[in-house]
């Protein structure tokens, strides 16, 4: 093995794995201008034939999922490295996928009451809670609205699917949408303060959420997969379906583009399409197009479409 370069910070790291294109990239994910998880991303795009080992200090279960949902071949937790590492690099250089043996004996294996992590990637042929589709498996959904009302009409359907299939829904809205759609179940016949106790109906302030994982207007990835990551595992425990579901829905990135913060908006709904693969979690985002221009924020809504397995609309203007 040679060392053919080092870099000080994600954003050169990047730089330079695009111009060297390495067999190997040893990443921690604690870096500066760029953290690793996201240098990792781009790192994947611009030389996809490089493998990605991380090195980082972090044991936690929601970072390492995160680090190897955006490409990492690898994962090596420091106080195991005079150990793993050179096995490590020999195990990802051959294609191999190595954990640290703290994190695969315990995080990976075993999440407390839930099942082994390994069930959190079923195969697509498990039934679950309802989709978006109808299909099983995961989706990232979606759908635009002309107002308010609407809006909260495409969320009741959603979220009594899930809850009528025993599984538990995180909701992340506003409070005048939560204090709606509670409206709705209820007067559909859910007992939502039992749904509450019992874990299995999470609802949470969309802006109180965000200020939790936005650095310097942007979101952090390590700070968005923490957060998400530790929510999902709390829902999973409490699930009472036969193949257990989570689902999200909420309007985290549509506030952050109603404030006018669209490439902040873009980011997270690209984490949020990679929370659905790690998790297997189905995830409806919806927004009201009343506040917005329409022509010149048309590049914005393609990309946010594209960064959706669905999309439907009922705004006129699209």
């Amino acid at each position: 093995m040679c060392v053919i370069s080092v870099a000080s910070d994600g954003l050169e790291a990047v730089l330079k794995t695009e111009a060297l294109q390495p067999d190997l990239i040893l990443l921690d994910v604690g870096l500066p201008k760029l953290n690793g998880i996201e240098a990792a991303r781009r790192i994947r795009n611009t030389a996809p034939e490089s493998k990605i080992l991380f090195l980082s200090q972090e044991s936690d279960l929601a970072v390492a999922r995160a680090a190897l949902s955006v490409g990492g071949h690898g994962y090596v937790v420091k106080s195991d490295a005079e150990n793993e590492l050179i096995a490590a690099i020999e195990a990802v250089l051959k294609g191999k996928r190595y954990l640290s043996r703290k994190l695969a004996g315990h995080s990976f294996d075993s999440l407390g009451n839930l099942p082994a992590a390994r069930r959190l990637r079923r195969e697509e042929a498990t039934a679950g809670a309802p989709s978006l589709t109808g299909e099983s498996g995961h989706h990232h959904a979606v759908q635009f609205y002309d107002d308010e009302a609407s809006f909260v009409d495409g969320f009741t359907p959603f979220v009594s699917a899930t809850l009528s299939a025993g599984n538990a829904v995180i909701v992340m809205a506003t409070k005048p949408h939560r204090d709606r759609l509670v409206q709705r179940l209820q007067a559909q016949g859910f007992d939502i303060s039992s749904a509450i106790n019992q874990g299995r109906y999470i609802a949470l302030d969309a802006a109180e959420t965000l200020s939790t994982f936005m650095v310097n207007d942007l979101p952090d990835p390590l700070r968005f997969f923490k957060i998400t990551g530790d929510l999902i595992v709390t829902a999973y425990q409490a699930t009472k379906g036969e193949h257990p579901r989570v689902a999200f829905c909420g309007e985290c990135a549509p506030l952050l583009w109603a404030e006018g913060r669209a490439e902040a908006a873009i980011q997270l709904e690209h984490l949020s399409g990679e929370l659905a693969n790690t998790y297997e979690v189905d995830i409806l985002c919806g927004y009201v197009m009343k506040s917005f221009q329409r022509e010149p924020e048309r590049h914005v809504y393609e990309k946010i479409c594209a960064e959706h397995s669905g999309v439907c609309s009922e705004w006129a203007g699209y």
